[in-house]
Order: C-alpha cells, then sequence, then structure tokens
C-alpha cells in the first residue's frame, strides 16, 4: 500500500464522535484547498432515504463533509444492514469481509483525490473476521492516527489503552480531540488535564456539546452546519 496524506481517525470506543470529528478535519483540509474525502473500511446499520435507498448516517455525513452527492464514488467497500458489530453481521450475512476487499477500495479512492480521512468503526482493535481487524488495516495505509477521545466516566482508561495499542504497533500518532458528547461529564476540565499530562502526543482541541439546533436526528447525518461548528473547535495536527 502507498503511502499517502490524510488521517486514521479511531476512537476510545463507538459512539464517540468519529464522525463528527472525520467530517470536520475532511472541512479543514479542504479550506486549505487540499481535495478531501471521506472512506470507511465498514459500515453496520441503515436507514431508508427520501429516495427509497437504504443509507447509512455516517457515510452520508463523509459525503456531505466531501461535497459528494449519494452516488458518487465509493466511500465504503461494506455496508451492512445490521447495527451491530460488523464480522459478526457480516458471518450471518454471508458477507466475506476481510482486509483485502477494504485496502482495495481503499486504494482506488486515493488514487482520485489529495487526501483521505479515514473513519474507524467503533474503537480501534474492532475485528473485520477471525484472522484480522481494524489495527492491521491501519498498519498497511500508514496514516497518521488521530484518536478521538468520548469524554465521560472511564475515558481515561479507555484512551490510555488505544494510544498503548497503536504505539504497540508502531503507528505515527498525530493528536487526540476531547468531545464532550451531548452533555458535560463532571470534572470536565480536570479529567481533560489528566489525559494531556499522560499522552505525549499533541492535544488538537476539545469540541463542547453541540448547540441543540445542530444535534443529530436518529437516522439521519451531521449537517453541515454542525461539522462546521466541531471544525471550529479543533485544529489539524502540524
Amino acid at each position: 500500500m502507498n503511502h499517502s496524506s490524510g488521517f486514521f481517525v479511531t476512537g476510545t470506543d463507538t459512539e464517540v464522535g468519529k464522525t463528527l470529528v472525520s467530517g470536520a478535519l475532511i472541512l479543514k483540509l479542504r479550506a486549505q484547498g487540499k481535495h478531501a474525502l471521506g472512506f470507511k473500511p465498514v459500515v453496520a446499520g441503515t436507514y431508508l432515504g427520501p429516495d427509497g435507498k437504504l443509507l447509512n448516517e455516517d457515510l452520508e455525513t463523509l459525503r456531505i463533509a466531501s461535497n459528494l452527492a449519494t452516488d458518487q464514488l465509493n466511500l465504503c467497500p461494506y455496508v451492512l444492514d445490521e447495527p451491530a458489530a460488523p464480522h459478526l453481521v457480516a458471518r450471518s450475512q454471508g458477507v466475506n469481509l476481510g482486509l483485502a476487499g477494504v485496502l482495495q477500495a481503499f486504494g482506488d479512492l486515493q488514487k482520485q483525490t489529495d487526501c483521505v480521512v479515514v473513519e474507524g468503526a467503533g474503537g480501534f482493535l474492532v475485528p473485520l473476521n477471525e484472522q484480522e481487524n481494524l489495527g492491521d488495516f491501519a498498519q498497511e495505509i500508514h496514516l497518521p492516527v488521530i484518536l478521538v477521545v468520548g469524554m465521560k466516566l472511564g475515558c481515561i482508561n479507555h484512551a490510555l489503552l488505544t494510544i498503548e495499542a497503536l504505539k504497540s504497533r508502531q503507528l505515527k500518532i498525530a493528536g487526540w480531540v476531547a468531545n464532550t458528547l451531548s452533555q458535560e461529564m463532571h470534572l470536565l476540565n480536570e479529567n481533560i488535564e489528566t489525559l494531556q499530562s499522560q499522552i505525549d502526543t499533541p492535544f488538537l482541541g476539545t469540541i463542547p456539546p453541540l448547540p441543540s439546533a445542530l444535534q443529530k436526528l436518529n437516522n439521519s447525518p451531521y449537517s453541515i452546519e454542525a461539522l462546521e461548528f466541531a471544525a471550529q473547535h479543533i485544529q489539524l495536527p502540524a
């Protein structure tokens, strides 16, 4: 796999804001004049779009950030209907979910843009099948990693374990983002200060809770306004 420009966005857990941060990063890269696109190796969970097509909210958010129509380009090689662990859904549906297919789709998209922001699925070591996981994919594509920490009770342990896993695979960590989620946690600033003292990679910013008008509805992507709000509160790695 060739080296390329972009980032691999992983998270301390599922539902911690990887999609929001990925979309915001794409907007910031595009604001610098770069042709940036989003990519996701696998998604699990679809909804019926207004034209009757099955869509995924994470993918549609990446399309909005990338300024693409729904049918433009393949941003994800595996779209699974059931919102559950991808390797289990794939197995139950007879889908051959594997690293080779993900790498092929990533390589195809890579040829059509300046840089790719890859959003992982769930946490860093989510399985693709019995032998392969998303950590293997991150190692193959050689992109610097940005960790999204969902600021909630337990996040310090989750963040430090993920950093340790990233370092054990000799991956370059470009920085980390604190995402405040929908409700501000108790002792938020103190938790962020603890993480800053224990994570020896750049802190890229804190995203406060989205204003109510910008909060995402179930089975819908983030709006461009929500992505712009998030982009104002983080910085690109140096």
